[in-house]
């Protein structure tokens, strides 16, 4: 991916992750009670799983920003495919 378009795409997903994280009401509001992390870190768990969903893409924007992601997909692909 050239870098002209790898590094604005990078700071738009880290930009949405970032929203996620810091408006998590809205996201509970739009998509509710998640039964997984209720059952999984207790109450409040559905908050905590958002902040998580949340730093999660802000970290996949790092990583398409600075081009590791293509890194970790091929490397994925070469050994899902046998291709060594």
């Amino acid at each position: 991916m050239s870098l002209l378009v790898r590094i604005p795409l990078g700071i738009f997903v880290m930009f949405i992750g970032f929203m996620i994280v810091k408006r998590t009401d809205v996201i509970h509001s739009w998509f509710g009670y998640n039964d997984f992390a209720e059952k999984t870190f207790g109450q409040g768990g559905s908050y905590f799983f958002y902040k998580l969903i949340g730093v999660l893409v802000v970290f996949a924007g790092i990583f398409i920003a600075t081009n590791v992601a293509s890194d970790i997909l091929g490397s994925l692909a070469r050994v899902l495919t046998g291709n060594r």
